[in-house]
C-alpha cells in the first residue's frame, strides 16, 4: 500500500535534506519530482497539479528557506497538504440517528460489498451496537447465501428476500423487523453491476427513498486505481453519498485511489479494507495516513492493533517468564500465533517509522521475505504441535531420533525443525539479553 509512492518521496526528502540551505531553484525541482512521484502512483492529474501548487507555494515563503532545517520543513508542509488532501485530521464516522438506522452499502460487482457488510457487521458489533444485515443482493447468484454465512460468522442476525419480493419490499419488511427487535443499526447488502445503468440507480433510489436511507456508503475497489474514481462520482451524482469505503487497498501499492477519491468526490474515507478476514476493516485517519506514506510510520494504529488482539493475561506470563529466562517452545508458540492475529507481518512493518526502508534491508539482506512468515509461522506450529509437552518444555530433550519423528508428525522436514530451533534459540537469547538489562537498571535506579 503506497509503496511506490513512499519510496519515491522519501528519496526526494532525502536530497533536500541533504542541502545545508533551500533556493528556489531547489525547491522547484523537488517539486516536480513530487508531481512525477504522484502521477506514477496514479494520482489524478488535477488533484496532482492543485497539491504541486500549493505546497510549492508555502515552501517557497521566507519561513521555509530561511529556516535552520528547511529540509524537514518542506516534508512538514508535504505532510499537512496530504492530510487535508485525504479529507483533513480526523476520522469520520456516521451517525445513527433515529434508530433503527438504515445503512446502504452500495457498488459494482466484484468491489467487496458482502465481504465488507459482514466486516462492518463485526466492527459495529464490538462497538456495542446491535445489527441486522439484509442480503438485498437479489440477482447475484449465491449472494445471499455467501452473506448468510458470513452473519453465522460474526454472530449476527440477517434477513434474506422471499421469492418474488422486490428490493424495496424486502427494505421495508427488515425495517420493521428491526423497530420489533429494537435494533441500532439495518444493514443492506445491495445488488451490483459490472458498470453503472438507470436500472440499478432506480433500485438503489427505490430502496432509500422506502426505508429514508441517509446513510449511503460506496464500497469501491481500490485496485482499479482511477476507475474507482469515476465509479465513486457517478455514484455520488446519483445517491448522494455519504461516505466510502476502499477495499483491497493492500493489493495496490500506488495508492492513487486513495489520495484522489475524497479529493474529487468531496466524500470522506470512512474504513480500509486490507483483507479477507471480518478483522482486517480499519477506519481511515488521514493523518495516520499521510505519515504512512511519507515513511513516518503509524505507531498509534499499531498499538490501537496489538491491544485489540494481545490477551493481557498471558502477556504478564509471558513477562514474568521473560525477566526469569524461563522461555519455551510453548510460549515461542504462543507468541507466533498472537503475532498471526495482528495480521500480515509486512503490513504491521508498514506501521513502523521508515517501514519502507526495514523491508528493503530484510530484502538486500537475505533475510526471509515479510510474506514468508505466514508460511514459517504455520510451519512452527505444526512442528512444535508434534512434540510431546516434556519436548516443548526441554527443547534440549530433542535428539535426532525425536527430530525426525516430529518432522514425520508435522508433515515437515528435519531441517524445518532445526531452523525453528535455531530461531528458538535466538530468541532465548534476546531474552537473556532483555532480562539481564532490566537488572542492571533496577541496581541503576
Amino acid at each position: 500500500m503506497f509503496e511506490s509512492l513512499s519510496n519515491s518521496l522519501q528519496e526526494v526528502f532525502r536530497k533536500l535534506r541533504g542541502y545545508g540551505r533551500l533556493t528556489e531553484s531547489n525547491i522547484r525541482d523537488a517539486m516536480r519530482e513530487v508531481r512525477m512521484a504522484l502521477l506514477e502512483a496514479d494520482v489524478n492529474f488535477e488533484v496532482a497539479r492543485d497539491f504541486i501548487a500549493r505546497v510549492g507555494e508555502q515552501c517557497a515563503g521566507e519561513e521555509v528557506l530561511g529556516s535552520i532545517t528547511p529540509g524537514q520543513q518542506v516534508v512538514k508542509r508535504v505532510h499537512d497538504e496530504l492530510v487535508a488532501l485525504l479529507g483533513g485530521g480526523k476520522a469520520h464516522k456516521l451517525e445513527f440517528n433515529p434508530r433503527p438506522s438504515p445503512v446502504m452499502l452500495v457498488g459494482l460487482h466484484g468491489s467487496g460489498k458482502t465481504t465488507t457488510a459482514a466486516k462492518l457487521a463485526a466492527q459495529w458489533k464490538r462497538e456495542g451496537l446491535n445489527v441486522l444485515l439484509v442480503g438485498a443482493d437479489i440477482r447475484r447468484p449465491a449472494a445471499v447465501d455467501q452473506l448468510a454465512v458470513l452473519a453465522r460468522q460474526v454472530g449476527v442476525d440477517m434477513v434474506a428476500p422471499v421469492p418474488g419480493e422486490t428490493v424495496p419490499a424486502l427494505g421495508q419488511r427488515a425495517l420493521d423487523a428491526a423497530d420489533r427487535s429494537n435494533r441500532d443499526v439495518v444493514l443492506f447488502d445491495t445488488g451490483g453491476r459490472f458498470q453503472m445503468d438507470g436500472e440499478l440507480v432506480q433500485e438503489l433510489k427505490d430502496l432509500r427513498e422506502t426505508v429514508k436511507c441517509r446513510n449511503v456508503v460506496l464500497v469501491a475497489d481500490a485496485a482499479i486505481g482511477q476507475e474507482s474514481v469515476n465509479v465513486a462520482k457517478g455514484f455520488h451524482e446519483a445517491l448522494h453519498l455519504s461516505g466510502l469505503i476502499l477495499t483491497k487497498l493492500d493489493g495496490d501499492a500506488r495508492g492513487g485511489a486513495a489520495l484522489s477519491i475524497q479529493s474529487v468526490t468531496g466524500c470522506p474515507i470512512l474504513y480500509t479494507g486490507t483483507g479477507e478476514r471480518t478483522e482486517n476493516l480499519e477506519p481511515f485517519y488521514p493523518e495516520r495516513m499521510a505519515s504512512r506514506i511519507l515513511g513516518m510510520g503509524d505507531i498509534v494504529s499499531l498499538v490501537e492493533k496489538a491491544q485489540q488482539t494481545v490477551d493481557l493475561g498471558q502477556a504478564a506470563a509471558m513477562e514474568k517468564k521473560l525477566r526469569s529466562n524461563k522461555l519455551d517452545l510453548e510460549d515461542f508458540l504462543g507468541q507466533l500465533q498472537q503475532l498471526k492475529k495482528m495480521g500480515p507481518l509486512e503490513n504491521l512493518i508498514d506501521m513502523l517509522p521508515m517501514g519502507g526502508q526495514i523491508k528493503a534491508r530484510m530484502k538486500d539482506g537475505g533475510a526471509a521475505a515479510t510474506q514468508d512468515f505466514g508460511s514459517f509461522a504455520k510451519r512452527s506450529e505444526a512442528i512444535i504441535c508434534s512434540m510431546t509437552r516434556q519436548e516443548r518444555r526441554r527443547p534440549d530433550l530433542l535428539n535426532a531420533s525425536r527430530k525426525r519423528r516430529v518432522a514425520t508428525g508435522s508433515g515437515t522436514r528435519v531441517q524445518d525443525v532445526n531452523e525453528l530451533l535455531r530461531q528458538f534459540d535466538q530468541a532465548r537469547q534476546m531474552a537473556k539479553q532483555m532480562g539481564a538489562m532490566q537488572k542492571r537498571l533496577h541496581r541503576l535506579r
